[in-house]
């Protein structure tokens, strides 16, 4: 009986041992990737940059199975407005306390949680779905979104669009979610991601 234990034992191990292996670990290469941003109100929009600090993204049986990313969030620039002075005037209100806090929380991060084929996905369309935690200004909350994913010659590469309520981050400025007669002032909750993450072996 003992030794019937044991050698299941030893197997399990040994399929797990096994397992791991065909684990790998992809790292972002924060060069190549690029993360754009857009953001609307009542009056207009504004769109720029944003870039990763770190990132990794987890392969298991040519599959994306997990990956964590970081973002600087004092490398947002504004990419639309030709006037210097309202250029850093923009990114500077974007990193204040009024919206992402950059001083007090300089990164943001985003945990892959689960990467769902889409079935029956159409040539040249998303290819996968994937959720995953995102947090802002210490504020955790799941988001979904489609990506295509594409693995050849040691490298993954990520493409798609996030959208990103900010009034679940705390993020209040120009909110009808918290100011409702905020008027012509409006500024939209929601702002989109657009990524292009390439990850090397």
């Amino acid at each position: 009986m003992k030794k019937t234990i044991l050698i299941t034992a030893v197997i399990g191990f040994i399929a797990l041992a096994s397992f791991k292996m065909k684990e790998e670990t992809y790292k972002a290469d924060t060069k190549l990737s690029s993360l754009e941003w857009n953001g609307k109100k009542l009056k207009g929009e504004h769109n720029g940059t944003i870039m990763l600090s770190s990132g990794e993204i987890i392969i298991n049986k040519d599959a994306v199975t997990g990956g964590t990313f970081e973002i600087d969030m004092n490398s947002l620039t504004d990419k639309d407005l030709t006037d210097p002075s309202y250029k850093t005037k923009l990114e500077g209100h974007l990193k204040s306390a009024d919206f992402f806090d950059a001083q007090k929380f300089p990164k943001a991060k985003f945990v892959i949680t689960s990467v769902t084929p889409i079935k029956e996905a159409k040539e040249g369309g998303y290819t996968h779905t994937v959720k995953g935690n995102l947090t802002i200004k210490d504020k955790t909350n799941e988001i979904s979104f489609d990506a295509v994913i594409k693995m050849a010659e040691g490298k993954v590469a990520c493409v798609g669009t996030a959208t990103i309520d900010r009034s679940k981050f705390d993020i209040k400025y120009g909110s009808k979610s918290f100011f409702p007669e905020i008027g012509d002032k409006l500024i939209y909750d929601e702002f989109i991601v657009k990524f292009n993450v390439v990850a090397v072996k």
